[in-house]
């Protein structure tokens, strides 16, 4: 990274976001001469556990978040589960307006383009792991995506 046209290191970056995940972190910054990178990562699930669980007018309130914490742990945890593989933002569509790469329902062979994630001005194809039907997406189009982070479901 020494000259303004180089290209950037992606293992820093993902050395980044692993020492984000390693630390509790939700941002890193790093600037070197006209060089900076940040890497961040959505935290906006656990505020909203905090402002539920936090509330104690409601004595429902605490069940209610304590039945969706086991449900969003297990579509992580889906052995179909097809995790990002980089940071950046998720796209469902080769282009804006064009049809979907995939749908619920649908059935995918291995190595299928399944959606695309834009990382640093670069579309990255995300191929299917193995054959199977879609069962669930769990991105919107244009959604901020982190590393490890469920895109979709496969079986």
């Amino acid at each position: 990274m020494t000259s303004k046209n180089s290209t950037i290191d992606q293992d820093l970056i993902r050395q980044l976001a692993l020492l984000l995940t390693e630390t509790d972190l939700t941002e890193i910054e790093v600037e070197h001469e006209d060089l900076r990178i940040r890497v961040a990562r959505n935290v906006t699930v656990a505020p909203a556990s905090y402002q539920v669980a936090a509330a104690p007018v409601l004595a429902a309130a605490p069940a209610i978040v304590a039945a969706a914490a086991p449900a969003e742990v297990s579509l992580a945890n889906h052995p179909g589960t097809v995790p990002s593989p980089m940071v950046g933002t998720a796209y469902r569509s080769p282009e804006p307006g064009a049809k979907p790469f995939i749908e619920i329902g649908d059935t995918v062979r291995e190595g299928q383009t399944l959606l695309i994630v834009e990382a640093m001005k670069t579309m990255n194809q995300i191929p299917a792991p193995r054959s199977g039907v879609v069962k669930a997406i769990m991105v919107e189009d244009g959604q901020p995506v982190e590393y490890g982070e469920p895109l979709l479901i496969i079986e």
